[in-house]
């Protein structure tokens, strides 16, 4: 599986972040290179899950006025600081539902199925799509965050980790599990 480098970082690029994350937490003002850096990732997570634009756009500038009030609180753990947003996207995106008393919208792409599928069978056609689609659909709330992280969002298991508060073990043990359970419903549903 590939990487998404968006969320795999260098050496070099979290010392740069580590930089801007310090200024900022001297003063907002210099808030924006993380904003600039991370605000469409975010906004994409945000959407995602989301069945309206314009509620993704206030979720995400919801996130980016919490990150920048509550950046003094932020903790360098040697992973992207998006690992932070993101914690507090999911926190957002899951306040909204409840406020709005909605249900989760699952938003996901074609491409980003078949490539999914193609852990299940080699042989891609629509009504595979269309079935992982309602069988993730049954998942529970964290086993479909599993499985976008990991192979929608391709993020690493130490991000995903990091974002979902466990540890990377775990995360990887997770992810299995729910991959299997997907394939032995898809196997019965068949």
């Amino acid at each position: 599986m590939n990487v998404n480098p968006l969320y795999h970082h260098t050496p070099e690029r979290l010392n740069e972040e580590k930089v801007w994350i310090q200024r900022a937490q001297k003063s907002p003002e210099h808030f924006g290179p993380l904003y600039k850096k991370y605000h469409e990732a975010i906004f994409r997570f945000v959407y995602q899950r989301m069945d309206d634009k314009e509620t993704a756009y206030d979720v995400t500038a919801q996130i980016f006025v919490k990150a920048m009030h509550n950046i003094h609180r932020f903790e360098d753990r040697g992973v992207p600081f998006a690992s932070w947003l993101y914690r507090i996207a999911k926190s957002e995106v899951y306040q909204c539902f409840r406020d709005r008393k909605a249900d989760r919208y699952v938003n996901i792409e074609t491409v980003q199925l078949v490539e999914f599928i193609d852990d299940f069978d080699h042989e891609e056609n629509q009504n595979k799509i269309n079935k992982v689609t309602r069988l993730i659909k049954e998942l529970k709330e964290k086993e479909i965050q599993l499985i976008e992280m990991r192979f929608f969002e391709k993020r690493s298991f130490r991000e995903i980790a990091e974002i979902l508060d466990m540890t990377e073990n775990n995360a990887k043990v997770k992810t299995f599990r729910v991959v299997e359970k997907l394939k032995k419903l898809f196997e019965q549903k068949n």
